[in-house]
């Protein structure tokens, strides 16, 4: 089954360690992914970008433990970064400048994926469809 949604880093994050800092509307929609055994896509820029986060004591606790849950959890589905998510990127125009959110938007754009988020840049660029 593929996946509907793709998860911002900030959501991984949070998901898989502070699930209280999700807005009610993402706790819904990833609620109920989980009970009808749906599948939430994960960027593969969002791996670096959880290494960097720990790697920057911005996060606590154990990355070996967050990426196993990652990589064993059959709800999350880890997409890599093609051809033609990086010629969405370049194409894609708009403000954004940070390239692991321009990648992460390419990857919802080209599957097709609703992106879950609160990063209010990416909300504001109003170039993918998504769960706010």
């Amino acid at each position: 089954m593929l996946p509907r949604f793709l998860l911002d880093t900030h959501i991984v994050v949070r998901w898989l360690s502070d699930p209280k800092r999700l807005t009610r509307e993402h706790t819904r929609v990833l609620e109920r992914a989980a009970h009808q055994s749906s599948h939430v896509g994960v960027s593969a820029i969002t791996l670096l970008e959880v290494a960097a986060l720990f790697a920057g004591g911005r996060i606590q606790g154990s990355m070996a433990a967050l990426f196993d849950r990652l990589q064993s959890d059959p709800i999350f589905v880890l997409l890599p970064i093609t051809i033609d998510i990086a010629t969405e990127v370049a194409t894609m125009g708009g403000p954004l400048s940070d390239p692991a959110d321009r990648a992460i938007l390419a990857t919802a754009r080209v599957h097709r994926l609703r992106l879950i988020t609160s990063n209010e840049r990416i909300v504001a660029s109003h170039l993918v469809a998504m769960v706010e």
